[in-house]
């Protein structure tokens, strides 16, 4: 019974009518008094932050925070493709015939994350990194390779939680909810940094519109609060760290694994 009222709670929650009211909240100057009140509850270190919270415009100004210069170094081994954002991984593992397993319980198959994109014929049998991003978490989202943009893709959809609890109670969450996706071409092939919207995430926003190539651990986009990027190498291209696991956390900048020219 309150598994089944807290869905319905959620399911009306995840109105894109009530999103834009809280994400315009978080956005007036009125919002900027909750700042210390979120550090302390997140235990967010702020002290990272570039700025003094004081100096901030809102409470989500201060949620899209950069980071003070260094505070995330980059794995500088050859070939590694780095984690995009500090988060908790969720999932991580082979892609099964186009069929992502075992996310909190629930399968999740390319075509439907993808929206159908030509591009997931060269996921099919490849490597995904399921990374959540806590309220405590920095929010940026960096480039996990050197490329170019290959595709961008908006994808509209609810705004459902991407918590313990949205992903194993609702129903494929990361293929319903908004998504941005981009697609990017490195020297030995291809990823997709799929960045989906959450709960109270009022949009999902590119660092620099117009760009069209990053270096590794450039400035790609944020979120405005909390949410979840999935992340897809393509097939053959991939060896994962052998350390890494569900449950682990990861800082942007830390290894997830080295990149290898597709066998043919």
């Amino acid at each position: 019974m309150a598994k089944t009222l807290l869905r319905l709670m959620t399911e009306l929650s995840s109105r894109k009518w009530i999103s834009r009211t809280v994400g315009a909240f978080s956005k007036s100057r009125g919002s900027k008094a909750f700042i210390p009140y979120f550090v302390r509850t997140y235990n967010i270190p702020a002290q990272e932050a570039e700025k003094d919270w004081k100096e901030y415009r809102s409470l989500n100004d201060f949620f899209t925070r950069k980071l003070k210069p260094g505070m995330r170094p980059l794995d500088s081994s050859e070939h590694a493709l780095i984690s995009p954002v500090d988060a908790k991984i969720t999932a991580a593992g082979p892609i099964s015939a186009g069929t992502i397993l075992n996310v909190k319980g629930q399968n999740y198959t390319l075509a439907e994350l993808l929206n159908h994109s030509p591009h997931l014929e060269k996921y099919k049998h490849g490597y995904v990194f399921v990374l959540y991003l806590s309220p405590r978490d920095y929010h940026r989202i960096h480039a996990p390779v050197s490329g170019r943009k290959m595709e961008s893709e908006h994808i509209k959809g609810k705004v459902y939680p991407v918590n313990d609890f949205g992903l194993t109670h609702m129903k494929s969450v990361l293929s319903r909810n908004e998504r941005l996706i981009t697609y990017i071409e490195h020297d030995y092939g291809e990823v997709a940094v799929v960045k989906v919207g959450a709960m109270n995430v009022s949009s999902i926003q590119y660092a620099d519109a117009d760009a069209r190539a990053w270096a590794q651990g450039d400035d790609l986009a944020y979120f405005e609060f909390g949410s979840t990027v999935v992340l897809l190498m393509q097939t053959g291209t991939f060896e994962p760290a052998s350390d890494l696991k569900p449950g682990d956390s990861v800082k942007m900048g830390s290894l997830l694994g080295r990149l290898k020219p597709k066998q043919s």
